[in-house]
């Protein structure tokens, strides 16, 4: 190990190493903000047998440039993962990508130019925002409510930008398992958004990263592409959230002059396609049913860490708070009546050895909000970092003064 790599002890999670792992915590600290996957739920053994037999298999095959749209058996793989899409014609509309960050990339650089603006809501995913200012793209934020993006509110923002002489470059929307608010838009909220949106000829990029994490029974909704038949939409999907994000894979769904137009950016024309080896031991997974097999297995143990979290905020009576109500994902959503400030309770957080992701940094004004990942931490953990965050929410000098809820 070199010099500049040290290890860091993580109680319950074996090592990370620091210098090659993003973003490492300072010892002793709980941090409820990184949006991945507790070490414990990465499945290094079922990926280390895939890796070995995907060699086996494809040789050299798998180590030179891949086909630039992904390699055919894996596109028409992930292309029989589209249910809710009966229209869907295969393959030639599946592109498989380096995960979600570098699908925003390849988007905002292909089909917009600088200047032109994003339509997104009020709270949005912040890694995203960034990545489409560096492209040079203009953010509108859109008012919400708790179904998710106001109808309204994207209908007036549309023609402000083009009463500006702006063009809107699309609408990034999350309408699954939102990040950060953990909501899922209903069915009639979706056509609605996508009625105005084809009114206004916008492209909608639908951000699904979490599409196969479910923790609560039901029915599912479809998808924006879905119900659209992937007319007007871009889908993106990851394997970030569901195996590991280091393989940096991911794969997007759009009309095939839209997927077309993409394939043939100077990135993917020059090196292929993007994360050729790592897409070949995914194809593995698929096709023996492994992925399938280890999804339950996963969605059980996020399942057992969203209770835990719950667990430790309600054990204090977290007064005047509310979560948003989050059926799957990796986020609670905590927003608080008015009277205490952000900064005082990151500040409190932090004091107690702990890390959140106040909602400022997702873009959220107004009111108090924090986002809190149940993902990356095991159990125990979580219940008694909730606990500790529950007695900085609840503000007993607020009462004893009679100044109402904290």
């Amino acid at each position: 190990m070199t010099s500049a790599a040290t290890v860091a002890a993580v109680p319950g999670r074996g090592h990370w190493v620091r210098g090659v792992v993003q973003d490492v915590a300072p010892p002793g600290v709980d941090d409820l903000a990184p949006g991945y996957l507790d070490p414990a739920l990465l499945p290094v053994e079922l990926l280390a047998d895939a890796a070995g037999r995907a060699l086996a298999e494809y040789g050299p095959a798998a180590l030179t440039y891949g086909e630039n749209q992904g390699a055919l058996r894996l596109r028409a793989l992930l292309a029989e993962r589209t249910p809710d899409d009966p229209d869907f014609a295969g393959p030639e509309q599946v592109m498989l990508t380096a995960g979600t960050s570098q699908a925003l990339h390849l988007i905002a650089t292909t089909l917009a130019r600088p200047g032109d603006v994003v339509l997104l809501d009020e709270a949005s995913y912040d890694l995203a925002q960034r990545l489409f200012t560096d492209c040079g793209l203009l953010l509108r934020r859109i008012a919400s409510d708790e179904g998710g993006t106001s109808v309204p509110a994207l209908d007036e923002a549309a023609r402000a930008v083009r009463a500006e002489g702006r063009r809107v470059a699309f609408l990034y929307a999350t309408p699954t398992f939102h990040n950060p608010t953990g909501r899922t838009f209903s069915r009639a909220r979706r056509e609605e958004l996508l009625s105005v949106a084809a009114r206004h000829g916008v492209l909608v990029v639908e951000d699904d990263a979490y599409a196969e994490l479910a923790l609560d029974p039901g029915e599912p909704v479809p998808s924006m592409a879905g119900i659209a038949g992937h007319r007007g939409v871009l889908r993106l999907r990851t394997f970030a959230k569901t195996l590991a994000p280091g393989l940096r894979l991911g794969w997007l769904t759009g009309e095939p002059g839209l997927v077309g137009r993409l394939v043939g950016h100077g990135l993917v024309q020059s090196g292929g396609a993007l994360n050729h080896t790592m897409s070949m031991m995914v194809t593995r997974l698929l096709e023996d049913g492994a992925y399938d097999r280890h999804l339950p297995v996963l969605r059980a143990g996020l399942r057992e860490r969203r209770a835990a979290l719950l667990r430790g905020l309600t054990s204090a009576g977290a007064c005047g708070w509310t979560a948003a109500p989050s059926r799957g994902g990796f986020f609670l959503w905590l927003e608080c009546a008015p009277g205490l400030p952000e900064e005082q309770l990151i500040a409190k957080a932090f004091a107690s050895r702990m890390r959140i992701a106040p909602g400022s940094r997702f873009g959220h004004a107004g009111r108090t909000a924090v986002r809190l990942s149940y993902a990356f931490n095991p159990p125990g953990l979580l219940e008694r970092a909730g606990r500790r965050l529950a007695t900085h929410l609840h503000d007993p000098a607020r009462h004893q003064e009679g100044k109402g809820s904290c």
